[in-house]
């Protein structure tokens, strides 16, 4: 059995221990302790990280009571070696676990939802609760968590008897056999936890729940801690202040400027389109009535644009339109329709001699080829000689 440093002692960052196993694992060696403050992956969250002896920890798992450390190169048996526990890392997780005890205490006693799925990553923290919760409520828990930090709470870690468990109210996700260890939030939480924790709440600092979505018939809550939330502000308030520089207005009035902004991206866009409906209806009346087959080049016109001009150009009782849009170099949108045939075997043979693809109905088929545009007008005015209605 490996001693668990960090339940002595979460804020432990150096120890000195014994090497009892060095088991090699293709190009990498797993290493047991007589001790260590590295706590391995579980619950949740994943494993410290670190050095032994300078080396880098790449991996902490347990089990059968030992905890095995993955590292490039071997430790000799028997032999002492110096640990440390990348603090900060460990630290920051710490603030966001005995966060995420507090939040899911205060939902179960307001609520009765319980905590299924935990996550806690490199970058932010998830719980997974089995009921709904609106942004309103989550307010609420909000604001709660935070009052729980400024008490300043300490944390307390318990190994209740099985006759004491047996009477406890605590929270936990799964049976647990053995020695349960429990962490307590006086007036907030009890569970069932194997994780390291802050010894009192202020460590924590605030706690920001970022947000809320429907998850698996409940909710998925997001939320940073400490640092994290710290970070997580400063990064807003830079988007903030690009923003208001941008848009020329203070930052307090950044939302009211962008709304406004999008008012008139609006009115503008629908100018625009009824712009492009005038210049469409004049460029198919350019178009030569006569020509039963007509085939247009548009560099700059997207799908509707290409759809609209070739219906124009079909209502002057042509037997088939092609519409492209695009270049030479980069290749063609188009689409080709018909009134009074079928267009589809056309479009087939036309993507299969130029490398396109696309599909449709009888009456308009969209898709995309490669070619030059002289060779491709050549090609559908050749074949639109034997072309009958």
């Amino acid at each position: 059995m490996t001693e668990k440093l960090f339940y002595i002692d979460s804020h432990m960052k150096n120890f000195t221990a014994r090497v009892e196993a060095c088991i090699k694992d293709k190009e990498k060696y797993w290493v047991v302790l007589d001790r260590t403050a590295f706590f391995p992956e579980g619950g949740g969250q994943y494993a410290d990280t670190g050095t032994l002896d300078g080396m880098e920890v790449l991996d902490v798992k347990e089990k059968d009571g030992k905890i095995f450390h993955l590292l490039k190169s071997p430790l000799v048996l028997g032999s002492s070696v110096k640990g440390e526990i990348r603090w900060k890392e460990r630290f920051t997780k710490m603030q966001q676990h005995t966060g995420e005890h507090i939040v899911s205490g205060l939902i179960h006693g307001k609520f009765g939802y319980n905590n299924v799925g935990f996550h806690l990553g490199s970058e932010d923290c998830t719980m997974d609760f089995d009921g709904e919760i609106t942004r309103e409520e989550l307010r609420e828990i909000e604001w709660e968590a935070n009052h729980a930090v400024v008490q300043n709470l300490e944390v307390v870690v318990s190994y209740p008897s099985k006759e004491e468990l047996e009477v406890l109210a605590y929270r936990s996700k799964i049976e647990i056999a053995g020695q349960v260890r429990i962490v307590t939030i006086p007036g907030y939480d009890v569970c069932a936890c194997c994780a390291p924790h802050v010894k009192k709440t202020g460590e924590i600092g605030v706690i920001k729940l970022t947000n809320v979505q429907r998850y698996k018939g409940g909710v998925r809550i997001r939320m940073l801690c400490g640092f994290r939330a710290l970070e997580d502000y400063d990064k807003k308030e830079d988007y903030a202040k690009e923003i208001s520089a941008e848009l020329c207005a203070k930052e307090s009035t950044i939302v009211e400027a962008v709304r406004h902004l999008k008012e008139e991206y609006a009115r503008e866009k629908m100018r625009s389109a009824d712009l492009e409906r005038k210049w469409l209806a004049y460029r198919a009346k350019e178009i030569p009535q006569e020509e039963d087959a007509v085939c247009v080049f548009e560099e700059h016109l997207g799908g509707d644009a290409l759809r609209m001009l070739m219906n124009l150009l079909l209502e002057q009782e042509r037997i088939c339109c092609v519409v492209f849009g695009g270049n030479d170099t980069d290749g063609y949108r188009y689409v080709m329709g018909s009134r009074s045939i079928d267009v589809r075997p056309l479009a087939k043979e036309m993507n299969g001699y130029f490398s396109g693809k696309g599909g449709g109905k009888p009456e308009m088929v969209q898709g995309t080829v490669l070619g030059k545009a002289e060779e491709l007008q050549a090609w559908i005015l050749e074949k639109a000689r034997n072309i009958k209605p």
